[in-house]
């Protein structure tokens, strides 16, 4: 992935004052008052951060019920489309100067690298701007031909809408989201993760600033009891959730009872497929960018590696070679290549399941040096030797599973045989051969000889298949999410 030259990176005097927790309900920030029992940690020492808060039942009410009386009063809603977009510009502006300082609180509390973090958080005010080029171009009201003159496709706002974003990528993922919510003109309440969720209050002030009326954006923090709270009351008519699999059901079956519109995006399993006359050299570097990019902690990373037979050996073994000089360590350090998981419970789930798959025969094969830090760090883990029906469900950290192939045909097999389907790669240079392969995957999006987090494509859609969730995202697609439509015109006499 191609980075480009990096502002100053901030300094933990900068970083710090934006470790203070608070809701925002009503245009009033609030200290959360319920106190979880935890702490959030830095990943890179574990030394405690700041307590786990959540907000109250009583005032998750109160944002439920300034969201519904807004959109019932038609503050937002029948704010002329050019007006929400020239708001939303505004609020781009005011979030692109911040990018350092998001990136910096992002890596420090997630653990994710600052290269990274300051890549990726640049989609923070894009996707403000991006959210506004849809309301530019006329999206809201389409015209076909009627019986008698034109006939109106009305795409309108559902009304309140609640987004949960977890920790991996908060910022940008919650600024998609809000930013869609908005244009569409419903009012949004903001879940983050209880364990990062910081990067994501810099939206409170940005939108305020650009005039937003008090009320349309809120935030409430907290655990599931708190999405369960928001997604289940029957004044919120739209829900977007990435997470996963056990909140992604939760928040389905709260959404079923009256059929809320529903945006899941939870997570894959996610095969590389190696031919037989794949360039070595670039597939190891993909099962490095697969393994530690966001730390291994993505839904399109690297988790199960289809080889063909008459190469597995040297692939694995340049893998290693790759993997070796890997520089694992502090994320705000601009020479780490990859950092810490992002807290201790996680890491136990990770080597719980490497223990599990060394239990079922399994070898593990780790060549990245530790740092000599007390934080969350986990060499990315290569493991041979596991039958693939052991292998089927996702990870989520620096660990792959290393299967081998004879024909095409069971390389599509294996890569099916999981029930999540959200990203896939497969190497080989015959492109053809390999598009051929990569069309017959059942999953949301196949990339051919690469491994990154850009898309193919910006416009093109993000869909999700099996456990891997529901409907798609993208740029018009998270858009339709918060809309209703409606079809007007006058009847045939």
């Amino acid at each position: 992935m191609s980075m480009p030259e990096m502002p100053p990176i901030p300094t933990l005097e900068e970083i710090q004052p934006c470790f203070e927790l608070f809701d925002y309900i009503d245009g009033e920030k609030i200290t959360p008052s319920v106190d979880m029992g935890k702490w959030i940690t830095t990943p890179n020492s574990g030394d405690k951060l700041a307590p786990m808060l959540a907000t109250s039942k009583e005032n998750v009410e109160r944002a439920l019920a300034t969201a519904a009386k807004i959109h019932a009063e038609g503050t937002w809603s029948n704010t002329p489309a050019d007006e929400r977009a020239d708001l939303l510009d505004a609020a781009a502006g005011n979030l692109m100067a911040k990018v350092p300082l998001i990136a910096g609180v992002e890596s420090y509390s997630t653990g994710v690298v600052i290269n990274l973090t300051m890549f990726v958080n640049a989609i923070v005010w894009l996707a403000f701007k991006a959210a506004a080029g849809v309301l530019r171009s006329g999206y809201t009201e389409n015209k076909v031909e009627g019986p008698h003159g034109d006939v109106s496709i009305l795409r309108k706002p559902l009304g309140p809408a609640v987004c949960i974003v977890p920790w991996n990528s908060p910022a940008a993922l919650a600024a998609h989201k809000v930013a869609n919510a908005l244009a569409a003109g419903c009012p949004v309440i903001l879940k983050p993760s209880e364990f990062a969720p910081f990067s994501t209050l810099f939206l409170v002030d940005a939108l305020a600033e650009s005039g937003l009326p008090k009320g349309v954006f809120q935030i409430v923090n907290g655990g599931a009891e708190v999405g369960s709270q928001l997604t289940s009351d029957k004044r919120v008519r739209a829900v977007s959730f990435t997470g996963g699999l056990q909140g992604g059901r939760a928040v389905a079956q709260a959404c079923s009872f009256d059929f809320k519109s529903v945006q899941l995006e939870l997570g894959g399993n996610n095969a590389m497929v190696v031919l037989e006359d794949a360039d070595i050299e670039k597939v190891a570097d993909g099962i490095v960018e697969g393994m530690t990019t966001l730390n291994g902690q993505w839904c399109r990373a690297l988790g199960r590696l289809l080889i063909h037979e008459s190469i597995v050996e040297d692939v694995v073994a340049r893998a290693k070679d790759k993997l070796a000089l890997v520089n694992l360590g502090d994320s705000l350090s601009p020479e780490s290549k990859m950092g810490p998981v992002v807290h201790a419970e996680h890491l136990g789930r990770l080597q719980a399941a490497i223990d599990e798959l060394v239990e079922k025969g399994g070898m593990v094969h780790q060549s990245t040096p530790k740092p000599e830090l007390s934080g969350f760090f986990l060499p990315p883990t290569l493991i041979t030797g596991v039958a693939p029906e052991d292998t089927l469900e996702e990870v989520f950290g620096p660990v792959a599973t290393v299967h081998t192939f004879k024909t095409d045909a069971e390389a599509i097999s294996l890569a099916n045989q999981t029930p999540y389907g959200l990203g896939g790669y497969v190497f080989s240079q015959d492109e053809e051969r390999a598009l051929k392969i990569g069309s017959a995957i059942n999953t949301g999006g196949v990339k051919v000889n690469g491994v990154s987090l850009l898309e193919l494509n910006v416009d093109a859609p993000r869909p999700a298949w099996g456990l891997s969730g529901a409907g798609e995202e993208g740029t018009l697609e998270t858009f339709d999410v918060f809309c209703g439509k409606s079809v007007v015109g006058v009847a045939a006499k």
